[in-house]
C-alpha cells in the first residue's frame, strides 16, 4: 500500500499509543518512543514491523508514541493510521483481517 499523505490515529492518554505515517520515498523509518520501552520495546517494534508488512507498507516514516497500549490497540492504531493515509477510513474495512 503506498502512502499518499500524513495521517494520525490514536491519542496519548494512559493506555493508549499515537500513530503518525508520513510518505517516504524509499524505505521504513520507524520511531517509537514508550513509557515502557525498556520491558516492550522489542515487542512494540516487532508488532509495528508485522502490521506494516501484512498491509504491504515498503515506503513510510511512521512514529509510535506508546502510553503503554495493549498490543491489539497498536495494531489497530497502525491500521487505521495507514487507511486514514490512502482516504480509506471511510469505506466498509475490515479491520484485522486484511
Amino acid at each position: 500500500m503506498k502512502i499518499e499523505k500524513n495521517a494520525i490515529a490514536g491519542t496519548l492518554e494512559s493506555s493508549d499509543v499515537q500513530v503518525t505515517i508520513r510518505p517516504l520515498n524509499q524505505g521504513l523509518d520507524l520511531s517509537i518512543q514508550s513509557s515502557v520501552m525498556n520491558q516492550y520495546g522489542r515487542q512494540i517494534k516487532k508488532v509495528a514491523l508485522e502490521t506494516l508488512e501484512k498491509l504491504e507498507v515498503k515506503n513510510a516514516s511512521v512514529t509510535i508514541v506508546d502510553k503503554g497500549a495493549l498490543e491489539c490497540t497498536l495494531k489497530a492504531r497502525i491500521e487505521c493510521a495507514i487507511f486514514r493515509s490512502v482516504n480509506q477510513s471511510d469505506k466498509n474495512i475490515s479491520w484485522g483481517e486484511m
